[in-house]
Parts: structure tokens; C-alpha cells; sequence
């Protein structure tokens, strides 16, 4: 039998099958593993030692690899084998053997990039993996007629698992034990409603309690249990569902469009029309192909992912896919559980009412039987226990259970039969007052009084009959008031006031009653905690439910479905919700979320739905995730505008190029030099830079608008110059003039990029920009650098020429990002 804690809230802990007949003054180990006697059924005391040992040799081990993250060879294979690494790796070669070796830097460039890509992902991942291990719940096992808790990989083929409310079916089975088992299935079917099992059903890897409590035998593990495949690949650490990512996939898709064919006409162009030195022209078609793939944006994309994810390691923070980082900072509305989330643990009761005569000492002694009955107590049930402990005054000892109703959180009670000293049965339900009282009971105003101070306040009531028997809530009578103190968290306060300050909307959402929850999140200073509504009255139709939720901040008597409906409902009116929870009764919430966050104690059901697990059990955590994304997704826009305007200033130049006929003014090396210093290093550090910016949607259109015209202006400011300086220099070494001219004129501009890019300035960021001007400046006047990069600016008219084009180009740099600021919005 599984005895469940007796909350009225619906935040449960998971309970653990037990003997049908317990003395409820006896003491339990809850450490050590507990005998378990016989049941008359086969598998009740599970394997021997030697059978387990036997299975192992077998190889009928629960061998699959549930990993947090990719494998180093996944890592390795995604950083080195992508199209732009096959596309710049195959340029590199043919420079190798055509041009000297710094026409080549390129190459080593990318090399040395997905190298720093490949470190910090698998940073990430042994970051992902040594906190996939704290966090990892252990199912329990008969073993030698013992419980004992194991790692999931341990269970072999015939092990008998121990199922409590909240605990996730690990591996394939059939029901051996079951007291009032119910499992949802619905990650796998889809089917919301659980499912009542009886000793015989098939249980799924995947599947979880709900309600009640029993055992299964391990009929499939590892590979062979199809469901436990699927429900590994879907709590794998994956890359995939970002924005981010795919509006970069999608701008590298329309590059690669653009790309190919001016690629194509640039090389007919220096290599057919030209009639120039062959490896001469072969460089200068490879200096006009490479600058075209931003390859250096994807790389920086995956490093900010993987450096948040270290950095929320830290914080004891599990990130179980990185888009979660991102799209927690798109989060414009958090709904928050109340227990666990506003308010600890822990609980102390304030006060014990009996009600219409009831004595009290008899009272105190239903609750102290309550409390020793259930050797896995919740929050509430432990407060009962603290305050009458088994064995203390009273008695109490002799009370034997006959019967348990597990906790429902559509019904919102539990219950328990016992046989008292004297041979009389009893039977009691505990739990919520508006429930078990019927409306216009005169204690209901009383407990209102109780609510509105922020107390919790459960009902114990006598049923007349048996436990089970239908109608037994409704004829239940009133016996006694137990009232709850619940301990605030000192840190949900300031949790609370940062998200208002986000102009994040917070709603609270609980199985409480509304008016007790509105007063806990009052003192915790949430606006609006004074708009409470009582879900029982929540409009089903989505529209309005939509609105009530707009409308309100506090709901109270929520079903774990309304909770579900109540997600949907915002996501509707274009929400980006987030759910918090730690209960079983929250899986189904979490997983509709746009971001689900489960606290590291919670039940194993939510963590394997959540994108983030706090391990620290700390709602305070919320905001350093927020944070993370917010730097991940601001910086990445910044950076990815310097990318970007590099690749549309490259297309345009060689579609210049071919059209007026001319030399590429470029080598390798010199745009090598140019992305180095005014993308490459600066978008590293800009990328990792601090950044409260609040995050924004349409990322492909926010950069684009900003990197097409920076480009089509640094394109023409550049190829102005080197059409003026043509005809500005003639003779031996007029070409080397006329690119060091233009690449003069390319490097301010892009210089002015970044200066945009960089702002707001602090000083760290202008210094930034300030050592990669020097950088240029030194490769000027040092002569052996001249010689390396081949430039070299000849008399003095044309390069100040090439200046006074550049100052113009700034100032409609400047005129066009304000005018795209204006008309549509930073």
C-alpha cells in the first residue's frame, strides 16, 4: 500500500509502497533500507544478489546512455564538418599551393576557431554532465527482500521497482504491485487522463505516478524498451527550437544562395576576361570568395551558448537544452507555484481547532496517528509530525491502518482508516476546508479570516462509512481546523521585484486557496496580489480564460489541467510563458511551457520535462538565467550585424568587380587583416560583454535591416576609391597602391561599424576599438608588416582621399542607423 502525504495544495513528495498493515506508532529508518515482508506475490521481495550478478553477466543491464549532452565525436563532427569549413577548407589548399603564406591566414584562422569551438562545447558538456549526475533521481529496488535506491543504469531484467507519486517509470514492466496505482501516459500517447493499473497491466518507460503507489517488474531495459529510447532523446541536451539558431540558419542559407553565383562570376571574371598572372588571379578570386561566409557566426554563437551554460553550472543551475538560456530571456510572463517556489519547505502549525465539541487530546491523537503512518511525509505532514511526534503524550500507539486514500490533486484530500486501540475503525480525510466543507458552512468564514493572514489551513473530518465508498467527502464531519504556518523564502521577495522591474508579468499559481496565496504573495510584494481568483470559477472558454489570466495575478484551487489550459490560454493572446513547479501534478503545465523550470527536489517527472532544473532549489536562481540569455541573445545580434555587414559588402564588391571588368582589389591577407581586427576580436569580446537588453523578437530582420546598408555603404565607399585611385596611379606597383588605397577606405568604415556596434561605451569597450586602429596603424608604418600584408600607401593625395571617402561613408553610416532606428524601433 502507498500512503500518500495529506496536503491540500497538491505539491506532493513521492510515497513509496508499504505493507497493507501498519502500526502507526512505529518508528521508520527513512536512511537505512527497510525489511520488507512477504505479500504473497512471487516478486515482492525482488532479486537475490546472486540473480542480479547473473543478469549483469547476461548483459540485461538498463545499459542506455542517458546523457545531458552530446558526445566529444558529436562535438568534434559538428564543429569541423560543416558546409562553410568544407567551402573555406578547399580555398585554403588551392592558396597553398598558389600564394604565399599569408594569403593563407585565413585558413589558420578557422582552424584556431573551431578549436576554441570545440573547447568550450565540451566545457559545456562536462559542465552539463557533472550536474546531470547530482541532479539524477534514483529509482528504488528490492533487492535480498530489501528497498534500497540504485542508479537507473543499475536495474536489470526481472528487478522489482518501487512507484510513489511523482516517480518516473524508468524502464518497461508489468504491475506486480498496485494501491491505487495511476499512471499518465501522456508524453508517450498524448492522453492526458491517468490511467488506473492493476497488478498484470503494462507500464511504460516514460510514464509517471500521479496517484497511489505499488511495484512493477522489469520485463524490457536498455535498448529493448522502445519508450525508454524515446524518452531519452527527448531529455537529450539538443541545439535545435532557437531563434537564434534558426534565423541564423536562415541567413546562412540566403548567403549561400547569394554566394554561389558571384562566386562563379568572379572567378570567370579574374580568371577568363582578365588576362592577368594566373596565381595571381587565382588569389585575388579566393580574396573575393572567402569574405563572403560568415563562418566566424556560428562558431561565436555555439561559444556564448556554451560559456552560459558554464557560467549557470556554477550557479547550480542544470540547462538541459541551451535554446532554453534564450528563451527564457524572451519569457514575458513566469507562472510560479506557490510551495517551494514563494514559500520553503518547511511548515509549523500555529494552532489546532477543534470543532462542534470535539476533544482535543483525541484530536491530537488522529493526527499523531496521521502523521506515523506515512514513513515519506510532505511539507504538511511533517509540520503534524513535529508537533505530535509518535510516542508522545497521548498515546496513540496500537492504531493500526486499514486503509489509505492517496492524495488526488483533483480532489484535494487524502485519507486513512485505522483501527484504534480499542477494536473501533476510523476513518478520516485531511485536507482542503472549500472542498470537504459544503458552501455556506459557517466554519468557511472563519477559515477565510485564516487565509486572508496568509495561514494555510487544512480540514480533518470523520467519515461515517467506509473510506472508499462514493459520497464519502460529502458526509464527512467537521472534527478539527489545523492551521499552517508557512515559511516565506527571504529571497523570493527580491526574485519578484526583478521581474517586475523586467516588465515581466508574475502569476501565482497554486492548489491553495486564492485568498491565502494572494496574502503570502502580498507580503512578498507582488503587484496585483490582491486580484485572486478561485479556479473553480475560471471561464473554460479559451478567450475569456485568456483575459481572466491577463487580469489577475493569483489563482487558487488550480487542477493540474486548468494549469495546462491556463498556459495555452496566455500563449494565445502571444505570451511567451514560462512555468515553475516541483510537483507531479505540474508535468503537464512544464511541458506546454515555452520554458518549463523544475526545482532540483522536485519530482522526477518534472525534471525530465523541464528545460532548466534549479539544483540549489532556489527560485533566486531565475534571474541569473534571464540574465544569461539576455547577454547570449543582445551580444549575438551585436556581433552578428559586424558578420553580416562583412558578407553583404564582399557580394556587392564582387559583383562590382565583374561588372565594371576590373582586377578584385584584394588579397587574402588583406581582408584576413580587416576581419581580424574589426570583427574577429571585437565580436569575441563584444559576444561575452555584460548585456541587459531586453530581448527582441524577428532576429533575422533586426540585424539585416542594420547589416544591408552598412554594407551596401562600405561596399561603395570602397569600390569609389579604388575606381579613383585607377586613375590616380599608373606604372609598376599601381595595383599594390590601389589596394592598400582601398583598403584604407574598407577598414574605417568598418572601424565606424564597430564604433556603432560597441555603444553604449564604457571603457573597456573603447579601448577595444581603439587597440584595433593601432593594430592597423602599426601594420602601416611597420615596415616588414608592410611588406607581409603587401600594403603600402603611396604619396599622400590619394590615401587622405581615400580618408575624406571614408568620413563620408561615417556620417551615412551614421544618417542610416537612425533612420532605421526611427522607422522601426532599436
Amino acid at each position: 500500500m502507498t500512503q500518500r502525504a495529506l496536503d491540500s495544495s497538491g505539491e506532493q513528495t513521492p510515497g513509496s509502497p508499504r505493507p497493507a498493515m501498519i502500526d502507526a506508532g512505529a518508528e521508520l529508518d527513512p536512511v537505512h533500507p527497510v525489511e520488507l515482508p512477504p505479500s504473497g506475490h512471487p516478486d515482492a521481495t525482488g532479486l537475490t544478489t546472486a540473480e542480479v550478478a547473473e543478469r549483469v553477466a547476461r548483459g540485461e543491464v538498463n545499459d542506455v546512455p542517458v546523457r545531458s549532452s552530446r558526445s566529444v565525436t558529436e562535438i568534434v563532427r559538428a564543429n569541423v564538418f560543416t558546409r562553410f569549413n568544407l567551402i573555406i577548407g578547399v580555398l585554403w589548399v588551392i592558396m597553398l599551393f598558389v600564394a604565399p603564406i599569408q594569403d593563407s591566414l585565413f585558413g589558420f584562422v578557422i582552424v584556431a576557431n573551431t578549436g576554441i569551438g570545440i573547447i568550450q562545447e565540451w566545457r559545456a558538456k562536462k559542465t552539463l554532465d557533472s550536474l546531470a549526475v547530482i541532479g539524477e533521481a534514483k529509482p528504488t529496488v528490492r533487492r535480498d527482500g530489501k528497498a534500497a535506491e540504485i542508479s537507473t543504469h543499475e536495474i536489470v531484467l526481472g528487478d522489482v521497482v518501487e512507484l510513489g507519486p511523482g516517480d518516473k517509470v524508468v524502464v518497461d514492466g508489468t504491475v506486480a504491485e498496485a494501491d491505487s496505482l495511476e499512471i499518465d501516459e501522456s508524453l508517450l500517447t498524448g492522453e492526458a487522463d491517468p490511467v488506473l493499473k492493476r497488478p498484470g497491466d503494462p507500464v511504460m518507460s516514460g510514464s509517471f505516478v500521479v496517484a497511489g503507489g505499488g511495484a512493477f517488474t522489469a520485463t524490457k531495459v536498455g535498448r529493448e524498451a522502445y519508450a525508454a529510447q524515446l524518452a531519452e532523446e527527448a531529455s537529450r541536451f539538443t541545439l535545435v527550437h532557437s531563434e537564434l539558431r534558426s534565423g541564423i540558419s536562415t541567413i546562412l542559407k540566403y548567403v549561400t544562395w547569394m554566394m554561389v553565383p558571384t562566386a562563379i562570376g568572379l572567378i570567370i571574371s579574374q580568371l577568363v576576361v582578365k588576362d592577368n598572372n594566373f596565381k595571381d588571379s587565382v588569389a585575388r578570386t579566393v580574396g573575393g570568395i572567402v569574405p563572403m561566409i560568415p563562418e566566424g557566426l556560428v562558431l561565436l554563437t555555439s561559444v556564448a551558448f556554451a560559456i552560459g551554460v558554464v557560467r549557470l553550472g556554477r550557479k547550480q543551475c542544470l540547462v538541459q537544452e541551451l535554446p532554453a538560456i534564450e528563451g527564457l530571456a524572451r519569457v514575458d510572463v513566469v507562472c510560479l507555484d506557490k510551495t517551494g517556489t514563494l514559500t520553503e519547505g518547511g511548515m509549523d502549525i500555529t494552532e489546532v481547532r477543534p470543532l462542534g465539541g470535539s476533544d482535543e487530546a483525541y484530536v491530537h491523537q488522529v493526527l499523531r496517528s496521521l502523521g506515523s503512518s506515512d514513513p515519506r511525509p510532505n511539507a504538511s505532514l511533517q509540520a503534524i509530525i513535529d508537533a505530535y511526534p509518535a510516542g508522545g503524550e497521548g498515546g496513540g500507539k496500537g492504531w493500526t491502518v486499514t486503509d489509505a486514500m492517496p492524495f488526488s490533486s483533483a480532489r484535494k484530500y487524502s485519507g486513512a482508516a485505522f483501527t484504534e486501540t480499542d477494536g473501533t475503525p476510523s476513518a478520516w480525510l485531511l485536507g482542503a476546508p472549500d472542498v470537504l466543507l459544503p458552501d455556506g458552512d459557517g466554519t468557511l468564514t472563519e477559515i477565510e479570516h485564516l487565509n486572508e493572514q496568509g495561514l494555510r489551513v487544512l480540514l480533518l473530518a470523520r467519515v461515517r462509512g467506509e473510506l472508499d465508498a462514493p459520497g464519502a467527502a460529502d458526509g464527512a464531519e467537521p472534527t478539527a481546523l489545523v492551521v499552517l504556518e508557512q515559511r516565506l523564502r527571504p529571497d523570493a521577495g527580491e526574485t519578484l521585484a526583478y521581474f517586475a522591474q523586467q516588465n515581466v508579468a508574475t502569476k501565482v499559481i497554486s492548489g491553495d486557496n486564492a485568498v491565502s496565496v494572494g496574502a503570502v504573495a502580498g507580503k512578498l510584494g507582488l503587484a496585483g496580489a490582491e486580484n485572486t481568483l478561485d479556479a473553480r470559477r475560471m471561464p473554460t472558454d479559451p478567450d475569456e480564460m485568456a483575459t481572466a489570466m491577463e487580469e489577475n495575478a493569483v489563482f487558487g484551487r488550480v487542477t493540474p489541467q486548468q494549469k495546462r489550459d491556463m498556459v495555452a490560454a496566455l500563449q494565445s493572446r502571444g505570451h511567451t510563458v514560462a512555468m515553475t513547479g516541483d510537483g507531479v501534478n505540474d508535468v503537464l503545465a512544464l511541458k506546454d511551457a515555452d520554458i518549463g523550470v523544475s526545482m532540483g527536489s522536485g519530482s522526477e517527472a518534472t525534471r525530465a520535462v523541464a528545460q532548466i532544473v534549479l539544483l540549489n532549489n532556489s527560485f533566486a536562481t531565475l534571474p541569473s538565467v534571464v540574465a544569461e540569455g539576455r547577454r547570449v541573445i543582445g551580444n549575438i545580434t551585436r556581433v552578428a550585424t559586424l558578420f553580416l555587414t562583412k558578407t553583404v559588402y564582399s557580394v556587392l564588391l564582387a559583383i562590382l568587380v565583374v561588372c565594371f571588368q576590373v582586377e578584385y582589389p584584394f588579397l587574402p591577407r588583406h581582408l584576413t587583416l580587416l576581419s581580424t581586427l574589426t570583427i574577429g576580436v571585437p565580436a569575441f569580446f563584444l559576444a561575452l560583454a555584460p548585456n541587459k537588453e531586453r530581448a527582441q523578437p524577428h532576429f533575422v530582420r533586426r540585424v539585416m535591416r542594420y547589416a544591408i546598408p552598412s554594407g551596401v555603404i562600405a561596399a561603395a565607399a570602397t569600390f569609389t576609391t579604388y575606381l579613383v585611385a585607377r586613375h590616380h596611379y599608373a606604372g609598376p606597383g599601381a595595383l599594390e597602391a590601389e589596394t592598400s588605397a582601398a583598403t584604407l577606405t574598407l577598414f574605417l568604415v568598418s572601424m565606424w561599424v564597430l564604433a556603432i556596434i560597441a555603444r553604449p561605451y564604457t571603457w573597456w569597450r573603447i579601448g577595444l576599438v581603439t587597440a584595433m586602429g593601432l593594430g592597423f596603424l602599426i601594420v602601416l608604418v611597420v615596415p616588414w608588416l608592410q611588406d607581409f600584408f603587401a600594403l603600402k600607401l603611396v604619396g599622400t593625395t590619394m590615401p587622405w582621399g581615400a580618408v575624406g571617402i571614408a568620413v563620408a561613408a561615417a556620417a551615412l553610416l551614421e544618417f542610416s542607423w537612425r533612420l532605421v532606428g526611427r522607422r522601426f524601433g532599436a
